[in-house]
């Protein structure tokens, strides 16, 4: 019988001197991935600011699809809360507590281990650099008991089971936004009136490319935009840009950015912006939602769509775009509308054989 009691105070004292050994190794952790993300910082932020987004790019909803994922009615913002039941990870909840739009996420997470419960603080931070943004995911808490025993026994912990999920979840999200941003549709919508106007612009040349064009407006119409709240000019419509020539030959063009304006202005002589009167028009109508760099494809289905018609182009009157969407006020290129006017007028032909009857 002793020799079951040197034993039991045997194996006592190993129980004792281990748990005491496992409390007094460091509990404290941190990890964190981070990825640059070819977006605008408003948008990413976004993206992961809404619970509902996160089923498209987390890796536990990627390898396990038979994750269920239950919302509550707020999705995003403090106080909004997420959390899911899994066959192959463990269960767990994710609540936003603190959010600075644009800078950092901060969450609790907590996940249901098989002898208790482990709750850490998640954070996401965000830093524009060149266009892009740099997204940084990270976790920071305390190992719980179970969790020591687990990186002590088999140098398996939470922290590295979620190092490297962290990381194929930025992957996911980077790509899950860029088919996002290369969203786009381009609708016909037939001939239309567009009204008469005053509008104020500068003329420049440009090449004949959806990037060449877009450097140029984007220094122009701040020029303009300028000039008219300088000079308190009211503005009364939205931006245009105006095809005075293009030649195919050379791969360039002759444009004019302008912005709406009520009345007729006088400009100094020594303006570089000027004020012109765009007529009432007739034009065939296309609208493309999406990125600018899908102009050229709007612009062709419209061209090809008007030489069906019983119409032609009337080249008295300039064919231009206008500019629904502000993309400093929207972050996402797949929502930004551009409406595409080419005048019309019957073609001669046609007037002939009428004229003839």
């Amino acid at each position: 019988m002793k020799i079951f009691k040197y034993i039991f105070f045997l194996l006592l004292i190993i129980i004792i001197g281990g748990s005491i050994y496992i409390a007094t190794l460091d509990g404290n952790y941190q990890i964190e991935e981070t990825k640059v993300v070819k977006a605008p910082v408003t948008m990413v932020f976004n993206e992961i600011n809404d619970f509902k987004n996160w089923e498209k790019w987390s890796s536990w909803a990627n390898e396990d699809n038979n994750t269920v994922f239950n919302y509550t009615e707020k999705t995003k913002g403090e106080g909004a809360s997420l959390d899911w039941v899994s066959e192959d990870f463990e269960d767990g909840k994710i609540q936003t507590i603190e959010v600075i739009p644009n800078k950092s996420i901060h969450q609790e997470i907590t996940l249901k281990m098989p002898f208790s419960e482990s709750t850490s603080t998640l954070y996401w931070l965000f830093e524009t650099i060149d266009g892009s943004t740099k997204v940084t995911w990270g976790i920071e808490g305390e190992r719980s008991f179970f969790d020591k025993i687990l990186l002590l026994i088999q140098n398996k912990s939470i922290p590295k089971e979620l190092q490297p999920k962290f990381k194929q979840s930025l992957t996911n999200l980077d790509k899950a936004i860029a088919l996002k941003m290369k969203q786009y549709n381009i609708n016909i919508d037939g001939i239309t009136e567009y009204a008469s106007g005053y509008y104020m612009y500068i003329t420049t040349a440009s090449k004949n490319t959806p990037e060449a064009l877009s450097n140029k407006m984007n220094n122009i119409f701040p020029e303009v935009a300028n000039f008219m709240q300088k000079n308190n000019i009211k503005m009364s419509g939205h931006p245009l840009t105006i095809y005075n020539e293009i030649n195919e030959a050379n791969g360039t063009v002759i444009i004019s950015c302008g912005i709406p304006t009520p009345v007729n202005i006088d400009t100094p002589e020594d303006s570089m912006v000027f004020c012109s009167f765009l007529p009432n028009t007739k034009a065939i109508k296309a609208t493309l939602k999406g990125n600018y760099s899908n102009l050229p494809e709007a612009w062709s289905q419209l061209t090809t769509y008007l030489e069906k018609t019983d119409f032609e182009k009337n080249t008295e009157i300039n064919s231009f775009e206008v500019y629904i969407t502000d993309p400093e006020t929207e972050p996402n290129p797949a929502n930004w509308e551009t409406e595409i006017y080419i005048p019309i007028q019957q073609r001669e032909k046609l007037i002939d054989s009428i004229e003839s009857l």
